[in-house]
């Protein structure tokens, strides 16, 4: 019984997952793991790449 409950946990936690992600891209956000103060607007950006420091190698 234990194992259904950890297995349901750990779906709705996925499907959470997935829905912010999905709702994210509709929404037009172009780098979902940045936080708000993002400059991935600026002129430097590429269209295909997030320009900000978390995500530089």
């Amino acid at each position: 019984m234990i194992d259904y409950i950890v297995i349901g946990i750990l779906v709705v936690i996925i499907a959470a997952a997935a829905f912010y992600v999905y709702k994210a891209k509709k929404s037009g956000k172009k780098c979902i793991g940045c936080p708000d103060g993002c400059s991935c607007s600026s002129k430097k950006a590429d269209q295909h790449h997030c320009c900000c420091s978390t995500h530089e190698k």
